[in-house]
């Protein structure tokens, strides 16, 4: 039997490697160990092919379901890849899902996910709750509000009965998050024209920015941005941010959550200013080429060209591009200069743990399903 098995997966694999580079199949209880660029959380091994399509350098992936025995890892999504696209190994192991990215494929740049799942936690990420009188309704206040990415619903069997119905809304980034920035001799780098930021409302305004001004108090978080637009889109996006401060000395941008009050102070090269969370704040930030300035990492590949205005171009005419980094001709780094870098971030909903728990119902916002 396990002779056949192994036949079987083989010639499963040949298949893939071999027919159409469009491979949409999922090979159960197949690992490809090794490899791996990153680990993250998905409740099943179809989300987990979404992230692989998702992430620049992914190109397939091994997913560790509910049903593993061997240790904790439950609900594991392996990213994996090597330069020739194809795993180097490849081992039947109960438990395990792995399959290839979706890239090749004609396929959503943001999926809809419909499905629920019962008696899994999406832990983490909270930044409301309501009681609802099921989980549809839950979802559907998902769907209904713009920061909410996915959900946890306690049922009606829930162990501590003063929270059953209670329904726990959920954030991750459904903008591009820039994991890096730095200040660069000889790059520039800057956005994709046709970033989509989340529609808050039909409404435009133009946002509201204070010069040498400060925000005291303790942070949300503190993440890389390239400019006070950025930072405000980055604000706008969390619902629990509630004013930002911009460092333009070293690119970082300080979100605050602070209902109460609003303190500031007057410092140079800081710029603060308040989100827009219920207008639609204009988007000239995208707009905007940055001299001196990488973006490092989150390559979905390079290009040779001869200026920053063609590889901002090139940037909008991938529709997987969200941003890039252009290596000048006068550029310190002679081996990379001309270089065209197309990148790319995760902004599919993706909780930041998933865990088993009985009488719960999780699932994702359906706005992308519209």
């Amino acid at each position: 039997m396990e002779t056949y098995l192994k036949w079987v997966v083989l010639l499963s694999l040949c298949i893939l490697f071999f027919g159409q580079e469009c491979s949409t199949q999922l090979l159960e209880n197949v690992d490809f160990p090794g490899s791996n660029i990153k680990f993250v959380y998905s409740p099943d091994a179809e989300h987990c092919q979404q992230l692989c399509t998702q992430h620049p350098s992914c190109v397939f992936f091994s997913f560790v379901r509910a049903d593993w025995t061997e240790d904790k890892r439950h609900f594991y999504c392996y990213l994996k890849t090597t330069p020739s696209g194809q795993p180097n190994v490849q081992t039947l192991l109960q438990g395990v899902t792995s399959g290839f990215s979706l890239k090749p494929c004609t396929t959503e740049l943001e999926p809809c996910l419909p499905k629920v799942y019962n008696n899994l936690d999406f832990a983490g990420a909270d930044y409301r709750s309501l009681f609802t009188a099921d989980h549809e309704e839950c979802q559907r206040a998902c769907t209904q509000d713009p920061g909410c990415q996915f959900f946890t619903y306690l049922n009606e069997f829930f162990t501590t009965e003063t929270l059953r119905y209670k329904c726990h809304l959920k954030f991750s980034w459904s903008i591009p998050v820039t994991p890096i920035v730095e200040k660069q001799t000889g790059v520039v780098s800057g956005f994709s024209h046709n970033i989509q930021v989340t529609q808050q409302s039909d409404t435009a305004c133009e946002g509201k920015l204070f010069t040498n001004t400060a925000t005291l108090g303790k942070d949300l978080m503190v993440l890389p941005a390239v400019s006070p637009g950025h930072c405000q889109a980055l604000c706008s996006d969390h619902p629990s941010c509630t004013y930002f401060s911009f460092d333009s000395y070293n690119l970082r941008c300080n979100l605050k959550d602070n209902k109460n009050e609003r303190v500031t102070v007057a410092k140079k090269g800081k710029i603060s200013g308040l989100p827009a969370h219920f207008c639609q704040v204009v988007v000239d930030w995208v707009k905007v080429a940055h001299k001196g300035v990488e973006f490092p990492g989150s390559d979905i590949r390079f290009e040779l060209v001869d200026d920053a205005d063609i590889c901002q171009r090139k940037c909008n005419e991938d529709p997987t591009c969200q941003f890039y980094s252009y290596i000048k001709k006068t550029s310190p780094r002679r081996d990379y200069r001309r270089r065209c870098y197309l990148k790319r971030a995760i902004t599919m909903s993706a909780p930041p743990r998933i865990t088993k728990l009985a009488n719960v119902v999780s699932g994702f916002q359906l706005r992308t399903c519209v």
